[in-house]
């Protein structure tokens, strides 16, 4: 028997799990910045870091929450629409009107792909701009470098030099620059240190106060001696320029695909370890169609008919399986950098988990 509404079902289950998750959604953003704003009130009254730069800086970092809750919304929503439907028998008299499982799932996955979409555009367009200004904004007003990782500064491998720079500042204007030339037999060739480098329209750093350390080498490969040159200004051409600085104020989880790939490559050329980077790469390509996952997820639990206190245990559900979907995220992450496992497959193995998971659900429930 056809169901005699036509498509109409399919509008009414697209807005309800649709509205249900931009609830959800608008719930969790208010608490997680709720928390981010407590959270920056410890460094309030440092530098000039007032009130206002702490909100800034939050609202400023909200896209990227949207990013990382927008499956576990999903998962919720759906619950939350098709626990009320099933509460109120909806569920059931479309399912006697004729409507397949396959049907109800089909729409499901009409709203997870809207979602799914909205989510990619938000990872790659607008979450890691925002989140590299709220940085700055919030550095400039600590009056704070940006972090390095080592004590002596950040040390950067660029083809046969290495660069150390004790200071990056917000401006991506480098202070106490040390770089270190060798020669193809990996000798020592030349050590400049420079007061300070500011990156030029015409992709070159401009080095000031530049003092360079020149060795020369005897026909075996023994220094004879070395000479000591000085400049006030040196224009210097290097693979290391401001969007790889970028790097350090924005995780890799929030960078776009075009700065991961771009800085895949740099490391790949320069034969360092890329294994992070890729896993989370990998990660900006699938964890969007999470959303699809998480619909065919929700879709058992719409099956069931309890009246009492339903709706809220499955909430409940919903919160602890979102929690626990977030964190496998994290430890195949970890657990791939840490063991070398393919990026495709630390980064895939959380929402294929949990598609199995909802394949055998589905089934059993069809079962019953």
């Amino acid at each position: 028997m056809k169901l005699p509404l036509g498509k109409t079902y399919q509008r009414y289950l697209f807005r309800e799990v649709f509205f249900a998750t931009l609830l959800v959604l608008a719930a969790f953003l208010a608490l997680f910045g709720f928390f981010d704003l407590i959270n920056e009130l410890g460094s309030i009254g440092r530098g000039t870091y007032h009130i206002q730069h702490a909100i800034i800086f939050v609202v400023l970092t909200l896209p990227g929450r949207i990013y990382e809750l927008m499956p576990i919304a999903v998962l919720i929503g759906s619950l939350f629409a098709l626990s009320t439907l099933a509460r109120h028998s909806e569920i059931t008299v479309l399912r006697a009107s004729g409507m397949s499982t396959r049907e109800l799932l089909m729409t499901l996955f009409r709203v997870a792909a809207l979602f799914a979409f909205l989510t990619f555009l938000i990872g790659e367009f607008l979450a890691p701009p925002s989140e590299k200004l709220g940085q700055r904004i919030r550095l400039q007003a600590l009056g704070m470098p940006l972090s390095a990782d080592f004590r002596t500064g950040l040390w950067v491998k660029d083809e046969n030099r290495f660069i150390n720079v004790r200071t990056v500042t917000p401006e991506a204007k480098l202070l106490g620059i040390r770089i270190y030339e060798f020669d193809d037999q990996q000798r020592l060739q030349m050590v400049s240190e420079a007061k300070e480098g500011e990156y030029l329209p015409t992709s070159e750093w401009r080095l000031n106060s530049v003092e360079q350390t020149i060795l020369e080498y005897d026909a075996k490969g023994q220094p004879v001696r070395g000479r000591v040159a000085h400049q006030d200004e040196v224009m210097w051409q290097s693979a290391l320029n401001p969007d790889i600085l970028s790097v350090l104020l924005v995780v890799p989880e929030r960078m776009s695909v075009w700065n991961l790939t771009s800085y895949i490559k740099h490391l790949s050329d320069n034969r360092q370890k890329t294994q992070r980077y890729e896993i989370a790469l990998w990660k900006k390509v699938v964890y969007p169609l999470a959303a699809l996952v998480m619909v065919a997820l929700a879709l058992p639990f719409g099956y069931s008919h309890n009246r009492v206190g339903g709706v809220s245990l499955k909430i409940f559900s919903g919160v602890m399986l979102g929690v626990f979907f977030h964190m496998l995220n994290g430890l195949f992450s970890n657990l791939g950098i840490i063991n070398s496992w393919p990026p495709f497959s630390s980064a895939v193995t959380p929402s294929a988990m949990f598609l199995l998971a909802a394949m055998g659900m589905m089934w059993w429930v069809e079962r019953r």
